[in-house]
């Protein structure tokens, strides 16, 4: 992938060079023009599996998507829960068990509980495989971590692997 976007901007500065335009315009559709010549040249490239890098790029938009909408929903959430008059809330801390492997995954996945409002990442087990997590209101704690699976674990899978 690394070599592919290397090649991407090269192409956008050889475009550059040869049409004479330095602007961020010409850049740009050297840009666009080197991803047609990465694509159609995309099963040469070993390291990545003939895969085309900007499929990744696509998935961690869609991550970033994702985790914006959970942003604005908790927000909301604790925003509910904070001015209602009665305060009822459940707290308590759950174990969540990841299937991600690598340590940067699991921190990434930490990170994205962690500033999701309403909830905090307290430990990671000694292994990596266990998330301590607490939540301000947690009714349903399967259902959160079904949330959490299905929200940020399957998009960090599908944008890293």
């Amino acid at each position: 992938m690394a070599y592919q976007i290397l090649i991407n901007f090269f192409l956008a500065f050889i475009w550059m060079f040869l049409t004479g335009s330095f602007t961020t315009y010409g850049f740009l559709i050297g840009y666009l023009l080197g991803l047609l010549v990465i694509f159609m040249m995309r099963r040469f490239f070993r390291e990545s599996g003939n895969n085309f890098y900007f499929t990744r790029v696509i998935k961690l938009f869609k991550l970033l998507l994702v985790f914006s909408r959970e942003l604005v929903m908790a927000n909301f959430e604790v925003l509910r829960l904070v001015l209602s008059p009665k305060l009822e809330i459940q707290p308590g801390i759950f174990r969540y068990e990841t299937t991600l492997t690598s340590g940067w995954k699991i921190s990434l996945l930490s990170m994205l509980i962690s500033l999701t409002p309403g909830t905090l990442v307290v430990q990671v087990s000694q292994d990596n495989k266990i998330l301590y997590i607490h939540a301000l209101h947690m009714p349903n704690k399967e259902a959160l971590k079904q949330d959490i699976y299905d929200n940020f674990e399957t998009g960090i899978k599908e944008a890293t692997d």
